[in-house]
């Protein structure tokens, strides 16, 4: 039978994998709908802020206006609710696709008046201690915000409305194209706190192959090392998406602007080079691990070898003495038997002291 914890992992392992395989974006979107979507409007301008949550999309249906900045936060992926939000802001069809589909590669699109980014938000599971993907999009209008997220229990943007909330802060003062990166500000400075969390597991995987290693750690490797190509895998792109957003000669984003999508860019070329490094760091541990399994197996044999030196002057005394001739030295000797037993004693002992003086063992 096989042990109950290490079938979970097994287990573990193999979704593990589905979430790094199953990249197909042309397949229709697999995930679960939820009942409904959580739709927060926030408005905003130097002289007010409003937020409003849980409301209809009827209800802010002429919500955007030139006097004011309106971020729509949708959570939860609903085909319906984002097609009608769409439709409402013309939005390309293209575009809705992409919103609601899997496995998409982050990228930046420009149509007629907007801009489209689709990124990838990472969260840690300290539950399972893995790291799970959530697809944001974000639509910059002129004097609005869109942004879709997939789930409805994870956001990482509350913040973002407290600081719209303070009158001095730079968002009152801005434009919509401030408030397009602080979104993605949050996206890529929360990729630190994952790998400082991923961090934590290098660490404590690296003492436990030091003390103890056995299979299971092997199976905790190879799950951390997916976890770091998973990793890998959403924040290269984003990399390029920033640049795409510097390059832009876009009007939604103004020059002053411009600076703080170098910070963000800056960031996120650190998050892509200290992800290539966590993934060379789960390499090495993989040959420490096979170091040590080396090491032991060569304990075992050295004892192995050491046992079987040090019997084999009993077998070839036990073997001369029991030889079937006539006449033996000691074969009718009454002391016989006690003299073959010292000598069996004696010589593995000489043979201990010279292992021990030439440093053998």
């Amino acid at each position: 039978m096989f042990n109950s914890k290490y079938l979970s992992r097994l287990k573990l392992f193999e979704k593990v994998n589905k979430k790094i395989l199953a990249v197909n974006p042309t397949l229709p979107p697999s995930r679960k709908e939820p009942p409904s979507s959580i739709i927060t409007v926030t408005e905003y301008n130097s002289d007010f802020s409003r937020v409003e949550k849980n409301i209809k999309i009827s209800d802010f249906e002429n919500s955007v206006g030139e006097n004011k900045i309106t971020w729509i936060n949708v959570d939860g992926l609903r085909k319906s609710d984002v097609e009608k939000i769409g439709a409402m802001f013309k939005i390309h069809p293209l575009l809705i696709e992409d919103i609601i589909s899997n496995g998409q590669r982050p990228k930046v699109d420009e149509m007629k008046d907007i801009i489209f980014t689709l990124i990838y938000m990472l969260n840690f599971n300290q539950e399972t201690n893995s790291v799970e993907t959530e697809q944001v999009s974000i639509i910059l209008g002129k004097n609005f915000v869109l942004s879709y997220q997939e789930f409805t229990d994870k956001n990482l943007f509350n913040n973002i409305r407290e600081k719209i909330a303070i009158k001095e802060s730079k968002f009152r003062s801005n434009k919509a194209d401030y408030l397009f990166y602080a979104l993605i500000d949050a996206i890529v400075d929360n990729y630190f706190v994952i790998m400082e969390k991923l961090g934590e597991r290098i660490e404590f995987l690296e003492e436990e192959i030091v003390q103890h290693a056995n299979t299971v750690t092997l199976t905790r490797i190879n799950i951390l090392r997916k976890e770091m190509i998973l990793l890998k895998r959403n924040i290269t792109p984003v990399r390029e998406l920033v640049n795409s957003l510097l390059r832009t000669d876009s009007l939604l984003i103004d020059d002053k602007t411009e600076k703080y999508f170098k910070d963000v860019y800056d960031h996120i070329v650190q998050a892509s080079e200290l992800s290539e490094n966590y993934r060379d760091m789960m390499m090495n541990l993989h040959d420490l691990y096979l170091s040590e399994l080396n090491l032991k197996m060569n304990e075992v044999m050295k004892v192995m070898a050491i046992v079987t030196c040090l019997l084999a002057p009993a077998t070839v005394i036990g073997g001369i003495f029991g030889m079937n001739f006539s006449r033996m030295p000691w074969l009718k000797n009454p002391e016989g038997f006690y003299l073959a037993v010292a000598f069996m004693l004696l010589i593995p002992v000489v043979m201990i002291y010279l292992f021990k003086k030439r440093g053998w063992f």
